[in-house]
């Protein structure tokens, strides 16, 4: 039988064998000895709603961030903490511990490093090393961790879920190449803690093992050609407790992983054959995802499916055109009640006129079908359906040295019909939509205004939805070192649906200010007046009601301590190091000085404005 040992001895020896084929490190005599950076933060928020609140009335959350640099080497530190408790029921801590050099990283805590995509993909709370060398293209890594933690019930709790085992896995990858010609190896494991939860669980919710093995590289075959393939095997077990599978097929595993009669091994892939030429680039992918694939390491994959594609780009000058097409298919097992096919496919143009002009294009069509399989499709219920849809963006820009114009018009349609022959067109939804832009920047007054009007017109098939949407805004820099600004916006919103109508009025005012380079400060108020404007329905029914938030941060970085080699030629007048903290009183008096003198060159600089606008 396998034990966690045997993983450890695994992963130790692994780590020996790459370590040592690495290269020497550069001496860490010639960094600095030491730098400690760091940053600290508050936020809080508050909120009201006259028709009920859908946020918390109130949360504030803060965080630090230290890094400390010893002699090249960066070992930073995070921390967080949340009093959120509207989405969360219990505040939220995260530690995180990351030292790397040259090309060594090591992490500790909460921490993630991606594989594969059909392998691995999500979070760990543990540690983990990784080594990248950019001279030699040789790279690995190796991590141990918990991917979730336990969520257990006590016995005669009515729980609005079924608990969740403590799952913990480990992970290595190998690689070498460059990114025109590279092979990466992958091996992730995880199990989940059968100990983790009450026993009373265990048959309704079962404890699951799962291995997965995957390689990704891709082979520049010549100039223009290049093939890249991307496959992983999985061996899951849907419940560990089953019994064992007997047999000399399965005993062949058995020193690596134990068959049950739960365990399914299935594999994942994708290939894409690519060229290159001058003006014109093309590629043709296929892709299989076998029934029943899974892996703990990932969050979600669909499986049971295939797809065959192929897209193109083409350069003619200025303009540049592009297309895609691609064909769908799922229940690869035919063990599914129905089949579903898709075709996609799309194209796009995009034309820089000149240098203040320039137009795009893009069209996007879907087509899905719905077939039989183990079942036979009734035509009431059958999938068929057609999706199209276009746009046009156009953009013009032109500036002075007091003004700067930008213009916008962007347009869309698009046409959803749904193909059943018993419907008749009652699931069709067409759609409009267009939008208008300008914006100005004022240079001398170093102030920028915005104005924008957005329409949509949704049309079904007894239906009718439009909105209009009407926003000003304007922002400005303040103050002689602009470490001021203040953002001001106006919106007016026009829903119809029908004979409803309603009007919703928003503003928002947010401010920002920078003292000494170190410390930020940002306020935002925001606040929306909506009311049904029905007239045919009676005064005292309409709808009315009022949002308003405002929210507070706070942020301060520094450098707390630093010891810096000065260079060579300042050692004999100034000595071998530099000392400097910003909490010092040497720092304090440098940042006046500093500030005094930029307050003198602005002065200095707007007296000799001044007399170049004065007549002669």
């Amino acid at each position: 039988m396998r034990t966690y040992i045997k993983k450890t001895v695994l992963l130790v020896v692994l780590a020996i064998f790459c370590i040592g084929s690495t290269h020497a490190i550069e001496d860490p005599r010639k960094k600095d000895p030491l730098v400690v950076t760091g940053s600290l933060g508050l936020q809080s928020a508050l909120y009201y709603s006259s028709g009920g609140s859908y946020a918390s009335p109130f949360n504030y959350s803060m965080y630090a961030n230290l890094n400390v640099n010893l002699h090249g080497y960066n070992m930073p530190f995070a921390f967080y903490y949340s009093s959120n408790n509207f989405s969360f029921t219990h505040p939220q801590f995260a530690f995180n511990f990351s030292p790397s050099y040259k090309g060594w990283t090591l992490h500790l805590g909460k921490r993630s490093m991606p594989f594969s995509s059909y392998v691995y993909n999500l979070p760990f709370n543990g540690a983990g090393i990784e080594y990248r060398s950019s001279k030699t293209g040789f790279r690995f890594g190796l991590f141990y961790g918990v991917l979730r933690d336990a969520v257990n019930f006590e016995p005669g709790e009515m729980p609005q879920g079924k608990p969740v085992y403590k799952r913990s896995g480990w992970g290595i990858k190998l690689g070498y190449g460059t990114s025109r010609n590279y092979l990466d190896l992958y091996l992730f494991r995880s199990q989940d803690h059968q100990s983790s939860i009450d026993d009373i669980w265990y048959d309704d919710v079962f404890a699951q093992e799962n291995v997965v093995v995957g390689l990704k590289g891709r082979w520049q075959i010549c100039r223009p050609l290049s093939l890249q393939a991307n496959v992983a095997t999985s061996i899951f077990s849907t419940d560990i407790t089953a019994p064992e599978v007997p047999g000399e097929e399965a005993e062949k595993y058995d020193k690596f992983y134990d068959i049950r009669y739960t365990t399914l091994m299935r594999w994942a892939g994708d290939v894409t054959l690519a060229a290159s030429f001058k003006r014109i680039s093309f590629s043709l992918f296929y892709k299989l995802i076998q029934p029943d694939y899974m892996s703990m390491g990932v969050s979600y994959m669909n499986n049971n499916y295939h797809n065959l594609g192929t897209a193109m780009n083409l350069r003619l000058g200025k303009l540049a055109l592009g297309g895609s097409f691609a064909l769908q298919e799922d229940n690869i097992s035919r063990k599914q009640l129905y089949t579903t096919r898709g075709l996609t496919y799309s194209a796009n143009a995009s034309l820089p006129i000149n240098t203040k002009l320039s137009l795009s294009a893009n069209y996007n069509g879907f087509r899905q079908c719905q077939y039989d399989g183990v079942a036979q499709v009734n035509d009431t219920t059958r999938i068929d359906r057609n999706m199209n849809s276009v746009s046009l963006t156009a953009s013009y820009n032109v500036s002075t040295d007091d003004f700067g114009h930008y213009f916008s018009l962007t347009g869309n349609g698009s046409l959803n019909e749904d193909n059943n022959r018993t419907i008749a067109g009652a699931g069709d939804v067409a759609t409009l939509a267009a939008g208008a832009s300008y914006s100005l920047s004022v240079v001398p007054i170093e102030t920028n205004f915005g104005l924008n009007y957005s329409y949509q017109l949704s049309h079904g098939y007894d239906s009718k939805y439009s909105t209009s949407v009407y926003t000003l805004s304007a922002s400005k820099a303040f103050l002689k070192n602009r470490n001021l600004s203040l953002n001001a916006a106006l919106s007016l919103v026009d829903n119809r649906m029908d004979s409803d109508k309603s009007l919703t009025l928003g503003g928002n005012l947010s401010a920002a200010y920078t003292l000494a380079k170190v410390h930020n400060f940002s306020l935002g108020v925001n606040y929306s007046s909506y009311a049904n404007t029905n007239l045919v329905v009676d005064e005292f029914l309409r709808e009315k009601g009022s949002d308003f938030s405002c929210s507070l941060s706070y942020s301060f970085s520094f450098t707390a301590f630093s010891i810096k080699r000065r260079p060579k030629e300042q050692i004999a007048r100034y000595g071998k190091y530099e000392y400097y903290s910003d909490f010092s009183r040497a720092a304090v008096r440098e940042r006046r000085m500093l500030e005094h003198q930029q307050k003198k060159n602005n002065e200095n600089r707007n007296k000799m404005n001044s007399v170049e606008a004065s007549p002669l």
